[in-house]
C-alpha cells in the first residue's frame, strides 16, 4: 500500500482544487457520502477515485519498482545450487526484475562467503548463458590457470584466480542491474556474519585441522572457546569483506592490476604460493562457442567446450544414448545397462584426446561427429558388456577432483545461466591470502588438481528460441554421468524432473573395469548388469545436480517448468513463482 498511500497528497490537492468552484467547497475526502453538491462533479470524482482503487485492487495492489523485490508478478524463474542462501539471495534478484546474469552474479557472490570451499575468489569456474533477446547461448571461460612461473620454494602452488573477472564480464554482457548492489550482497554477509550452512560444515569437517593452522582460515572457522564452527554457528569474514568492497566500488580492475593486485601477490607469497603482478593482468576470460549437438528436427543440446573436458564427456554420451532412440527404447532394467556403456566409451575414449595439461589432441568437431559417435556405439549389444581393454590405449585410472559446486538459474523472460565453479580441491590449498580474505585455489596439476569434470548442459529449440533443459553438476569424475543420467531420463524418457533427480545413478569411469551404482538400485537391476559381465559395486553418491525441466518450453510454457536441487546433497531450489 505504500504507493497508494504515497499519492494521498497528489489526489488531495487536485480533488480540493476541482472543488474550489463549488459553493461547499469540501476537500476530498468528504466527497463520498455528500447529500449536496454538484451531482454530477460529485459522481466523476468518486469514480475516478473507486476507478483508480480498483485498478490498483485488480492488480493485487500496487506494484513494486523495478529492482526492487516483489516487482515481478506470478512467473518469476527459479534457482537451484547447493548452498541454500545462495538461491535465496539470487531469489531476489529475479522477483525484482533481474535478468538471469543478475541472479547468477549475486548468488556467486554469495557462494563467495558462504561456501568458500569451492567458490572462493581465488578459484575459477565455467558457465553457460542463454539470453532470450539476443537469442544467443554461449559458453564462458573463467577457469584458475597455472600460473607463468612455480618457484622450487613454493609449498603451496596457488593458481592465477578466475572468478572476479569471469562474473565481471557475465555481468557485464548481459546483466540489468548495477555490479555494486549485487556485490554487496556477498559483502554484507561476510561483514556483518552469516549463519555456516549444512554444505559448508560438511566440506570442513575433513579438512578442519589442517586448514585453522593458518592464521587467517583460524580468525573464520575457529569459534571464541577455540571449536572449529559447526552448522549453524556465527561465521564472519572481515578481511573477505574489505575485499568485496574493493570489488564493488572499482571493479575488477584494482583486483587484476592495481594496488589490491600487489596486496594479492605478497599474501599469496606469504601464504607458500606463487603468483605475479604479469600473471594476474594476463589473465583474461574467454567467451567460447558451445559444443552443439541435434535432438530432432529443431531442437539443440549445447555443452561446455574444453578445457572443462566434462561438457565433451557429456556431449559423447548424449550422442550415443540418442543415437537410434537407444536410451528411449531400452527397458527399465537395460536403461542402467546402456548408461554404463555409454559413459565407458566416452571415457575410454577421453584416453586418446585428453593430455595431461588439459588440452584436447583432436578436433572437438570431430570427437562429437555423428561418425565418430556411431563408431563409439557401433560395438554395444544389450547382452554383454564392453571390456575396457578393447579401447587403444586402455583407459587407465586417474585422480580427479571432485570438489566442485554449481548452479542453475532461469528467468521470466526465458533466459538462462547454468555454472560451475572449483578451487581444484577442498578449500583449495587451505591457506589465505594475508589481508584479503580470500581462500586460494590450488594451481591445476595432472595429479588430479584440474577442472575435467566441469560441464554445464542446455537445451533448446532453434525455431522458438524456448528453453527446455537447464542443469550443471559437481562430483569429479562421476558429475557428467550423473548429469546426463537425470537429463537422458528427463528429455530422451520423458520422466518427471523429481523421478529423473531421485533415480538410482551409474557410472563407469574406464578405468577400474567397475560399474559404480548407487546404494538404492534395485536388486534385480544388480543381478540384470551381472549376467551381462558387468561388476558392480557400491558408492554412496554418484554427482551431485542442479536442473531446470520445462518440457512445455521457456518462456511460452513456464507452467510446465520444475527446477530441483539434488536431494543427495544439502542446497535449495526455489519455487518458479510467487
Amino acid at each position: 500500500m505504500r504507493y497508494f498511500n504515497a499519492l494521498i497528497p497528489y489526489l488531495r490537492f487536485h480533488f480540493n482544487k476541482a472543488y474550489k468552484q463549488g459553493s461547499s467547497r469540501k476537500p476530498w475526502r468528504q466527497i463520498i457520502g455528500s447529500s449536496t453538491g454538484d451531482l454530477t462533479r460529485k459522481s466523476l470524482v468518486c469514480g475516478s477515485l473507486l476507478g483508480l482503487a480498483m485498478l490498483l485492487t485488480s492488480c493485487g495492489g500496487p506494484k513494486e519498482e523495478l529492482g526492487y523485490e516483489g516487482y515481478v508478478q506470478g512467473f518469476i524463474g527459479g534457482v537451484a545450487a547447493d548452498e541454500p542462501r545462495a538461491v535465496l539471495e539470487g531469489q531476489k534478484i529475479l522477483s525484482a526484475g533481474g535478468h538471469a546474469a543478475d541472479a547468477a552474479t549475486a548468488v556467486y557472490f554469495t557462494l563467495a562467503a558462504t561456501l568458500p570451499s569451492k567458490a572462493s575468489l581465488g578459484g575459477g569456474g565455467v558457465c553457460l548463458v542463454h539470453d532470450n533477446k539476443t537469442k544467443k547461448i554461449e559458453a564462458l571461460d573463467f577457469l584458475s590457470r597455472i600460473p607463468s612461473r612455480i618457484p622450487g620454494s613454493a609449498s603451496r602452488p596457488s593458481a592465477v584466480p578466475g572468478n572476479p573477472l569471469g562474473i565481471f564480464a557475465l555481468h557485464t554482457r548481459y546483466g540489468r542491474f548495477q555490479w555494486a548492489q549485487l556485490v554487496s550482497i556477498g559483502e554484507k554477509l561476510a561483514r556483518f556474519g552469516t549463519q555456516a550452512s549444512r554444505s559448508l560444515i560438511t566440506d570442513l569437517k575433513p579438512v578442519a585441522g589442517a586448514l585453522v593452522a593458518d592464521p587467517g582460515a583460524r580468525k573464520v572457522f575457529l569459534q571464541p572457546n577455540g571449536q572449529v564452527i559447526g552448522e549453524g554457528n556465527f561465521i564472519r569474514q572481515i578481511d573477505l569483506a574489505g575485499t568485496l568492497s574493493n570489488l564493488r566500488t572499482k571493479g575488477p580492475a584494482d583486483f587484476y592490476q592495481g594496488k589490491f593486485a600487489r596486496l594479492l601477490v605478497e599474501g599469496v607469497r606469504h601464504a607458500g604460493g606463487s603468483l605475479s603482478l604479469e600473471d594476474l593482468r594476463a589473465f583474461k576470460p574467454q567467451w567460447k562457442k558451445p559444443i552443439t549437438k541435434k535432438i530432432g528436427r529443431f531442437h539443440q543440446v549445447h555443452f561446455m567446450p574444453p578445457p572443462a573436458s566434462g561438457g565433451l564427456v557429456s556431449a559423447q554420451m548424449f550422442g550415443m544414448l540418442d543415437d537410434g532412440d537407444l536410451f528411449d527404447d531400452a527397458s527399465a532394467e537395460e536403461k542402467y545397462h546402456v548408461l554404463a556403456e555409454t559413459a565407458l566409451r566416452s571415457y575410454g575414449d577421453r584416453e586418446t584426446w585428453l593430455r595431461d595439461d588439459f588440452s584436447i589432441v583432436y578436433p572437438t568437431e570431430t570427437l562429437v561427429s555423428d561418425r565418430h559417435l556411431e563408431n563409439l556405439i557401433s560395438n554395444y549389444r544389450a547382452n554383454r558388456h564392453l571390456s575396457p581393454r578393447a579401447f587403444q590405449p586402455t583407459p587407465k585410472q586417474r585422480a580427479e577432483n571432485a570438489s566442485a559446486t554449481s548452479f542453475v538459474v532461469v528467468d521470466r523472460e526465458g533466459s538462462a545461466v547454468a555454472c560451475t565453479f572449483t578451487m581444484n580441491n577442498n578449500f583449495g590449498t587451505g591457506r589465505m591470502a594475508r589481508g584479503t580474505g580470500i581462500i586460494l585455489a590450488v594451481a591445476p596439476t595432472s595429479r588430479g588438481k584440474g577442472p575435467t569434470a566441469l560441464g554445464p548442459v542446455m537445451m533448446h529449440n532453434k525455431n522458438s528460441n524456448t528453453l527446455f533443459f537447464v542443469g550443471a553438476a559437481a562430483g569429479g569424475i562421476a558429475a557428467p554421468t550423473a548429469l546426463m543420467n537425470v537429463f537422458a531420463r528427463s528429455v530422451l524418457a520423458n520422466e518427471k524432473l523429481d523421478l529423473a533427480m531421485t533415480a538410482s545413478r551409474i557410472h563407469h569411469g574406464g578405468a577400474p573395469d567397475i560399474t559404480f551404482h548407487e546404494p538404492n538400485l534395485p536388486k534385480s537391476v544388480t543381478a540384470y548388469l551381472r549376467e551381462r559381465g558387468h561388476q558392480v559395486a557400491v558408492t554412496p553418491v554418484l554427482g551431485l545436480v542442479n536442473a531446470v525441466s520445462c518440457p512445455g518450453g521457456l518462456p511460452r510454457d513456464p507452467g510446465s517448468c520444475a527446477i530441483m536441487t539434488d536431494p543427495r546433497g544439502n542446497g535449495l531450489a526455489t519455487s518458479a513463482s510467487e
